[in-house]
């Protein structure tokens, strides 16, 4: 039986863009079993991997001390392939038949066709998002009957983030076309995350409060029943894209070039001004609304 190690992101975005790849190995070598590194909020992208042996989760040390413990780990292993997209090298000093290590740095180009061109893969695969059937249950009845509008208001800072109550216009302008439809506000755990999300729930009191109360597997099938997907550019919407939603991406202060959402059915929104540092408050309402028709019509 193979055995194959993948180390990656710390991140939750990231580790989800990376979830194309590793899908892809797991086609080509349907006998390997997987150990998979990663950081401790991205552990649940990969909790429903289907050839899943191990998960290590490990997070940064002073003085680079991480390494050292994760190598302590898998040390004792002939590895048949290392794929490092951390560009660690630490499969330098494993046991290995094959190694992979993708190397530091910004490139050109979307972040999942970098990592599809770096293993060999053309054209790159898209991410993917593995869930469970107790997930697919629970959120059933969490969603109950309707259409549900996706909104994720959050991110892990707030030069990231559109203003809250033009989701809300949005929202509110969508739900006139659809009937029936309703929102659900999407966010992760933490007083930081219920702080951005709190005035689209509070203005929107019929909204579904998935803030920081779902995993992320469950997060995932939640977001594959949902008719669109409008969140700011976070894990939230890279995982979106990768079960499939119809996915709308908000950029202003980071680069779409790099991180726009890879999946089926996508689409970006990017404000007005030098790409990574564009004001958020650029973006209009017009714009998103006119994008966000699209995907549903698609």
């Amino acid at each position: 039986m193979k055995k194959i190690l993948f180390i990656t992101s710390s991140r939750i975005g990231d580790a989800v863009i990376s979830c194309g790849i590793l899908e892809q190995l797991r086609l080509e070598n349907p006998q390997a079993r997987f150990t998979i590194a990663c950081g401790a909020v991205a552990e649940g992208v990969f909790a429903r991997f289907p050839a899943l042996d191990r998960l290590i989760v490990f997070e940064k040390r002073p003085y680079a001390l991480h390494w050292l413990a994760l190598w302590r780990q898998v040390a004792g292993h002939v590895w048949d392939l290392v794929v490092d997209i951390r560009g660690s090298g630490l499969s330098l000093f494993l046991a290995a038949r094959r190694r992979k290590i993708l190397k530091g740095g910004r490139r050109p180009g979307r972040r999942y066709q970098q990592l599809g061109a770096a293993l060999g893969f053309d054209p790159a695969p898209l991410p993917v998002a593995w869930t469970a059937p107790a997930d697919d249950a629970k959120v059933a009845s969490l969603l109950g009957e309707g259409p549900v509008i996706a909104l994720a208001p959050t991110a892990n800072w707030d030069g990231k983030i559109w203003p809250p109550e033009r989701f809300v216009e949005v929202f509110q302008t969508l739900a006139a076309e659809i009937p029936g439809a309703k929102a659900a506000v999407f966010g992760g755990p933490g007083a930081d995350e219920a702080r951005r999300a709190a005035p689209v729930l509070a203005a929107l009191p019929g909204a579904i409060d998935f803030v920081g109360k779902l995993s992320l597997p469950e997060a995932a099938a939640c977001l594959r029943r949902c008719e669109l997907f409008i969140g700011n550019d976070s894990g939230l919407m890279h995982l979106a894209a990768a079960a499939g939603t119809p996915t709308l991406g908000l950029f202003g202060r980071s680069k779409a070039s790099e991180y726009a959402p890879a999946g089926a059915r996508t689409a970006i929104a990017v404000a007005p001004g030098p790409e990574g540092d564009a004001p958020m408050a650029g973006l209009q309402v017009a714009d998103v609304l006119k994008l966000a028709r699209t995907l549903l019509c698609a």
